[in-house]
């Protein structure tokens, strides 16, 4: 299926060819006669001719034409056929380790309850993790590279054993010629020297949570003596960041709500306050909460990713380490087909383990006994089909709302679990997330271009 898309932002023009992944720049012209493009230059003559003359017209037509030639507009669709790709034997190469299924905040949107996802409280022993480590080590196949999220509930609350699985999986890896890479989430609450030390010496990335300002915080991160938690952990952070080596990194990462949907003040405010590398989510829940996004939200929220993305364009000319994560995109190369096909790899590629050794897809799949895969106790472990096939099958080429859609090979599909979550389904994607991701692949792409243009008018000027 060929594919296209355009698009106007910031006084520019965009065209996006979807099946190559080329953008191009046009102007005005060019723009307005792409609608009529595929009905010919007569059907642009008749359509365009009181806004433009008819030799603009032509010129315009003819170069798209060109770029149609050249492989870079209406292209075919390069990636794996179907069969092809459900023919392939995904190995592990993920694992989020529930660490702790408790917390010591209480905030008012967590999809995990207070950390315990709708269970019994606990935290994983030592055993336990053990044996995760092991299943993916068994079951990586010839990957080398592993990736480890401790994570909770709040994993802090069982740190010790944290350490412990580190130093395990570091001398399994060795023995396998494997390399784990470890990323903790934390709220912070418990962070002290200590912990910074080891965090900042052991963990390849931390995701440390802070919803920006103030009031915005402490409106939605409670501590349990339903304190606002703003005060205690933005320090313990800035100490963490201030300390940690180049090359690793970190995430302050946020959670917007109907009550901050102007959220990019939230981002901006994470860059006074120090941090570089930000991350700021749409709370996803049901309507029925007074603090969810609705559909009828989704317009201001999409006019704050436009209004933010000027902003941010503006900080990047003069300071790149700043970095906004939804906007971080790479127009060169992208990630592999395989990736863009078919996203997290939730159920296949990536797995939840909970302080009891249970399986399950991913970590927002937790609790959900319907997704329950088995146990690490299972004498053999085989996870039932009807669950591995939903994930197996599920991709940007089965999905009915994705074939068509021009953002596809940039979300992949969006999220399994707020597909099922709102839809029963992991099949049919959860449309507000698509309308924002949407919009913020669009300011991505602004940004950047922009940012490209720049550079290439200082090479002309100094040559």
């Amino acid at each position: 299926m060929k594919l296209i898309h355009k698009f106007r932002q910031n006084g520019y023009n965009f065209l996006l060819d979807v099946n190559s992944g080329s953008i191009h720049l046009v102007d005005d012209i060019a723009y307005d006669v792409l609608d009529h493009y595929e009905s010919g230059i007569e059907s642009a003559l008749e359509k365009l001719s009181s806004d433009y003359s008819a030799d603009d017209i032509s010129t315009a037509f003819e170069e798209l034409r060109e770029l149609e030639e050249a492989g870079v507009l209406y292209t075919d669709d390069i990636f794996p056929s179907t069969d092809t790709f459900l023919s392939r034997k995904p190995v592990v190469k993920a694992m989020c380790l529930h660490m702790a299924h408790d917390c010591n905040l209480k905030c008012r949107y967590c999809f995990a309850g207070q950390g315990d996802f709708n269970g019994p409280k606990g935290l994983m022993s030592l055993e336990v993790g053990k044996k995760a480590l092991d299943y993916l080590i068994a079951n990586s196949g010839s990957r080398r590279n592993l990736e480890v999220d401790f994570f909770g509930g709040e994993p802090l609350l069982n740190f010790e054993v944290v350490k412990q699985l580190v130093d395990y999986g570091n001398q399994e890896a060795q023995k396998h010629n494997k390399l784990f890479r470890f990323t903790i989430t934390t709220n912070g609450v418990l962070l002290d020297d200590e912990k910074i030390e080891y965090i900042n010496a052991n963990m390849h990335n931390v995701v440390l949570s802070l919803d920006g300002r103030k009031e915005i915080n402490d409106n939605m991160r409670l501590t349990l003596n339903d304190k606002g938690s703003y005060d205690v952990i933005v320090p313990k952070f800035q100490k963490l960041v201030s300390e940690r080596p180049k090359d690793k990194f970190y995430y302050i990462r946020g959670t917007f709500t109907r009550h901050s949907m102007d959220f990019g003040k939230d981002v901006l405010h994470f860059r006074d306050l120090g941090f570089e590398l930000t991350s700021m989510e749409p709370v996803v829940d049901h309507n029925e909460n007074e603090y969810a996004l609705t559909p009828e939200d989704i317009e201001k929220v999409n006019a704050e990713y436009e209004r933010f993305a000027k902003d941010y364009l503006e900080i990047r000319k003069t300071d790149r380490d700043f970095k906004f994560f939804h906007y971080m995109i790479d127009l060169s190369g992208g990630p592999c087909a395989i990736k863009r096909i078919s996203g997290c790899g939730a159920g296949l590629e990536y797995l939840a383990i909970t302080p009891d050794g249970d399986i399950y897809p991913c970590h927002q799949f937790v609790g959900n006994e319907d997704f329950r895969m088995g146990s690490l106790f299972d004498e053999k472990i085989s996870f039932p089909a009807e669950i591995t096939d939903q994930f197996h099958g599920c991709n940007v080429e089965t999905k009915d709302d994705c074939k068509g859609c021009w953002a596809k090979f940039y979300c992949s599909g969006g999220c399994h679990a707020n597909a099922y979550n709102f839809n029963g389904t992991v099949m049919k994607p959860y449309s507000q997330g698509c309308e924002m991701q949407k919009k913020r692949i669009e300011c991505a792409i602004m940004v950047e271009a922009a940012l490209k243009l720049e550079e290439l008018e200082q090479m002309d000027n100094e040559n």
